[in-house]
């Protein structure tokens, strides 16, 4: 994807961004996937993917090379906790007064579940829907993703000891929300 060339006399090798195409032919199922694992609805998942993407296309320029994952990682997971700010924000000013007349909805048949119970457990992914969204990112970077700590620390601009902390606290939440698993499988 990325080319590397040397200058003439074998001086210093000068990096060469890839192709629109290219970064999204070999990057969007592994940034979809991340968006949606944060997100947890397929349109929202969509949306931030789109933004991702033009993010990286206003960036490329700017780019240092290196890890280029790490980057894309970074940039949907900052996307995604500034929409969740931005969204937390909106809600609370639009409800004002009227809060107690919104109704609870069961969004178990919502069409756009399908790919989640395809592809993760329903009471998995309504676990991590239920995380703090700084949690969430943690968790699933580390634990669905793969990602160092140190990885984490960088992406989330966070200590290490802060994505420890953060990933400890998640999978204790993870685990009493899933307990009732533990005791389908002791049966």
């Amino acid at each position: 994807m990325t080319v590397m060339t040397e200058t003439a006399g074998g001086g210093t090798a000068t990096w060469v961004p890839p192709t629109w195409d290219e970064i999204v032919r070999e990057h969007s199922a592994r940034v979809y996937r991340l968006a949606y694992r944060l997100t947890g609805d397929r349109q929202d998942a969509e949306d931030l993917t789109q933004e991702t993407f033009l993010r990286v296309f206003r960036s490329l320029s700017s780019y240092t090379p290196g890890t280029f994952e790490g980057w894309l990682h970074r940039i949907t997971t900052n996307l995604f906790l500034d929409q969740v700010r931005r969204k937390k924000r909106i809600r609370f000013e639009a409800m004002g007064e009227d809060a107690s007349r919104v109704q609870s909805t069961d969004d178990r048949s919502r069409p756009e579940r399908g790919y989640e119970h395809g592809n993760l457990d329903h009471d998995v992914q309504a676990a991590l829907d239920g995380l703090r969204p700084e949690y969430r990112a943690a968790v699933v970077l580390c634990d669905i993703e793969g990602l160092s700590y140190e990885e984490i620390a960088v992406t989330l601009g966070i200590k290490i000891g802060t994505v420890r902390s953060r990933i400890h606290r998640a999978r204790a939440q993870l685990r009493d929300v899933l307990d009732h698993r533990r005791a389908d499988v002791v049966r």
